[in-house]
Order: structure tokens, then C-alpha cells, then sequence
């Protein structure tokens, strides 16, 4: 494990502050010879739009599309604080539940506990960085179909807005992210940060 020495890091804040003053003090040449607008004056709101150019809105709950093809895609994704994570197509948090069963595969999150934590559906799109011999899938009490990973039954919770974001980690002391080989993921940020740079 790296572990960043002490009197390095004030340095390296210093060359970050430094270089962000230059970026947003020093704008960029325009056709005409002028230079465009630095800092907060050039900065538009998501959905504006400006002299032909399409800002994208900000990324929409993962209700607002559960039935993208990508939502049920399994990617592995090397998250900064929390390592090596599974994520959909899309790059939102994948999740498992303890109070599941992986052997045999078995989902105890139904009615409203799985209208919070929806269940993730068998696709088309093949996994990357995942072992396809690991990826399986279930019947779930419903009658739908549910994809698993070694056993396990995978999800997406309703609370993250964000890819990557994990909102959901360590709920009722039973939901966690989950590593593509099928191992929860209980470390925490503030864990990582401990532990990378000796704080």
C-alpha cells in the first residue's frame, strides 16, 4: 500500500492551488483574438445552451430509466476510494444484501424492499472485467428474473443519483457494494483515506 509521507502533501496542495488559480485566471484564445471568459462567469447551469453548444444535464436517479439495457450490463470499475467495484453499464453501484443467500441463490428483498433496492434484470450486453462463470441468474418470488453474481443477487438502490455514487453502503447493516468477484465491500472512504494517508 502507498502511504504518501507528511511533509509531501502540504507541497502538492500548494502546486494544486496554484495550478487552479492559473486555469481559471488565464481563459482561452477565441477566434477573434480575445480570450474567453474564465472562473464563474463562464460557467453555465446544466440544460443551458450557448452559441450552439449542448450542456448535459446532471445524471438523472436510477429510476429514470430501469429499463436501459446498460442498467443490466456488469462492469468491474476502480472506484478512488473504495477500489474494485461492480457497476452497471452505466456506472451506477451495484449492491448485494446479507440477509440473501448465495448457495443456494435465493432474494429475501421483495414488495416494497424491492421497489427501494431494484433487483437487476438479466441482459444482453456482455460483462467486462467480470468473470462470466460467476454470473447466473434467478427466479425471484415474483416470477421475474433476477441476475446474480456468485450466488449472489444483485441490485441497484433508488437513493444513489450518481454513477459511482455508494449512498446505500452499509444500510440496515446489510446492503454493501459488491466486488466482481462477489465479496462485499465494507470499507468506507474515511477507511481508505486512514489508511493511504496515515491521517
Amino acid at each position: 500500500m502507498i502511504r504518501i509521507p507528511r511533509p509531501v502533501v502540504p507541497a502538492a496542495v500548494c502546486l494544486t492551488a496554484l495550478a487552479l488559480l492559473t486555469a481559471c485566471t488565464a481563459g482561452a484564445a477565441t477566434p477573434g483574438g480575445g480570450y474567453a471568459a474564465g472562473g464563474a462567469a463562464g460557467m453555465q447551469m446544466p440544460g443551458m445552451q450557448q452559441q450552439g453548444q449542448v450542456v448535459l444535464p446532471m445524471p438523472q436517479g436510477i429510476t429514470a430509466d430501469p429499463n436501459n439495457p446498460a442498467k443490466s450490463q456488469l462492469r468491474g470499475a476502480k472506484t478512488f476510494d473504495l477500489g474494485l467495484m461492480l457497476v452497471d453499464g452505466t456506472g451506477y453501484t451495484i449492491y448485494r444484501y446479507d440477509r440473501d443467500t448465495p448457495n443456494p441463490s435465493r432474494s429475501n428483498c421483495t414488495g416494497q424492499c424491492a421497489a427501494k433496492w431494484i433487483p437487476v434484470k438479466p441482459g444482453n450486453l456482455a460483462p467486462i472485467d467480470v468473470d462470466q462463470s460467476l454470473i447466473g441468474q434467478i427466479t425471484r418470488p415474483d416470477g421475474t428474473p433476477q441476475q446474480t453474481l456468485a450466488g449472489w443477487p444483485l441490485y441497484h438502490y433508488t437513493g444513489d443519483t450518481e454513477p459511482a455514487d455508494t449512498s446505500g453502503q452499509g444500510l440496515d447493516q446489510a446492503w454493501y457494494p459488491i466486488a466482481p468477484d462477489g465479496k462485499k465491500i465494507t470499507l468506507t472512504q474515511d477507511e481508505w483515506r486512514q489508511n493511504a494517508f496515515g491521517v
